[in-house]
């Protein structure tokens, strides 16, 4: 079969696929007949509530010029791997914030170390097997649910508080998330917070955050990040880091204890009020030195060189300058910290391009029932010892 120039498909329209390997995004793929004649060719659609290998009944959602959105209305084939959803909005047409109730735990954790390595072997030509570990958390259950301590939901009539649909601005009314923890901070979409800033406590050191400022919203996310980020890179007293895009001051203070008195840590972050809190959070720590600025602004003033750097970039990524201003710091090693597999792979494909390989990989599952994975990678500069 030939590729379609443009599908004759529209939205509501109804066909019959059999669906192959999971997209990043929270979608499996499948191709169909793009029109009436076999002449019309095949389509791609990216489909949700479905799983590989399943056939399935599509209602098309979404219409471009290179491929389909749509959604399984009924499933004709099941895989094994599904199971019932624990919630019942998490359906066609229902609440978009989870893309896999449908699936068994394990089989989500296999589809998102499936997006990792596809998206590396495409963006940065590395191929490497991956796993996502979970984050177990003491007295909770590893089922996937309860789990999120920060809610953000739509205010609507009658006190009714709801989430939005996928890819788009209508609001399903919400009485239960179910990945949401008993005792989640729950702010309503334009509401100012009710509090200035929120205390969270990571190995029994207290950090200040903004109420609606970033923290990881798994219970489980700071100890596991900040246990791998100090594994992968070893620090040594004495040495000099860089924390980039550092909040308010997580991965920094632990960096700074380890580097000790002897050694430097810059606490670089373009937010204003995330390195106002980080200044306070480190005060205790004469080594830790907070700059706050863009990124790649607050490298180009600091002639300057790096022992380690870590990284935790916004969902876009680092990007290329700032790839290229980290390598020019020449770190033994650099800790990224990633939140998306695509924007993760197009940057180690910057860093291969000034020297810096992969030598370690971690995946974590920080955000059970939904497509989102985080990673922890390890560049090390070509021709050391990697691991």
């Amino acid at each position: 079969m030939t590729e379609s120039a443009g599908p004759a498909l529209k939205v509501g329209d109804r066909v019959e696929a059999t669906t192959g390997a999971v997209a990043h995004g929270g979608h499996v793929i499948a191709r169909v007949q793009a029109g009436p004649e076999p002449e019309d060719g095949t389509v791609v659609v990216f489909v949700r509530h479905a799983l590989p290998g399943e056939r399935v009944l599509i209602r098309v959602t979404d219409v471009s010029k290179r491929f389909l959105r749509g959604d399984a209305i009924e499933v004709l084939e099941a895989s094994t791997d599904r199971v019932q959803a624990p919630c019942p909005l998490a359906r066609p047409n229902g609440c978009g914030g989870c893309d896999f109730q449908h699936a068994s735990l394990p089989a989500q954790r296999a589809l998102k170390a499936a997006v990792v390595s596809e998206q590396l072997q495409r963006l940065a030509g590395l191929t490497r097997e991956v796993e996502v570990q979970p984050v177990l958390v003491p007295g909770r259950a590893d089922d996937g649910l309860r789990w999120r301590t920060r809610m953000q939901y739509v205010a609507m009539p009658g006190n009714a508080v709801g989430l939005r649909k996928n890819h788009s601005h209508d609001i399903v009314e919400v009485t239960d998330c179910v990945i949401a923890s008993p005792d989640a901070r729950v702010v309503l979409a334009g509401d100012p917070p009710a509090r200035d800033f929120l205390s969270e406590t990571v190995r029994d050191r207290s950090f200040d955050v903004a109420s609606d400022g970033f923290w990881q919203v798994h219970p489980g996310a700071p100890e596991a990040l900040v246990s791998t980020v100090l594994e992968l890179l070893a620090p040594k007293a004495g040495e000099r880091v860089f924390d980039l895009y550092a909040g308010v001051g997580l991965f920094s203070a632990f960096l700074a204890e380890a580097v000790g008195p002897t050694g430097t840590l810059f606490s670089v972050e373009g937010d204003r009020r995330a390195s106002d809190f980080a200044k306070s959070n480190l005060a205790d720590l004469r080594q830790a030195k907070v700059r706050p600025g863009r990124v790649d602004r607050v490298l180009a003033e600091m002639d300057t060189f790096a022992d380690l750097v870590v990284l935790d970039p916004p969902r876009e990524g680092a990007k290329k300058a700032v790839v290229a201003a980290i390598a020019d710091l020449a770190p033994r090693a650099v800790a990224y910290v990633a939140c998306d597999p695509a924007a993760l792979a197009r940057d180690l494909a910057y860093f291969a391009e000034r020297g810096y390989q992969l030598s370690d990989l971690r995946a974590f599952d920080l955000f059970p029932m939904t497509n989102h994975v985080e990673c922890v990678a390890l560049l090390e500069k070509a021709g050391s010892d990697l691991r």
